[in-house]
């Protein structure tokens, strides 16, 4: 189903990050984009979590000069 929503805990074990984590990458502003239906629910968009992971993609740990 396209646009489904998921829950942190379920993101969690998508990513392989922690619920803990994910708040804080909220915080911060720099995790997966994330809905609030009410002031204490948070959840994502499962193909946005993905979009989000793929866009983190790497080839190599080499810093360039």
């Amino acid at each position: 189903m396209t646009g489904e929503f998921i829950r942190p805990s379920d993101v969690a074990e998508l990513t392989g990050l922690s619920v803990a984590a994910l708040a804080q990458l909220r915080y911060k502003g720099k995790g997966p984009r994330y809905y609030k239906p009410t002031p204490h629910s948070v959840v994502y968009k499962r193909a946005e979590v993905i979009a989000w992971l793929e866009a983190s993609v790497q080839t190599g740990t080499a810093v360039l000069a």
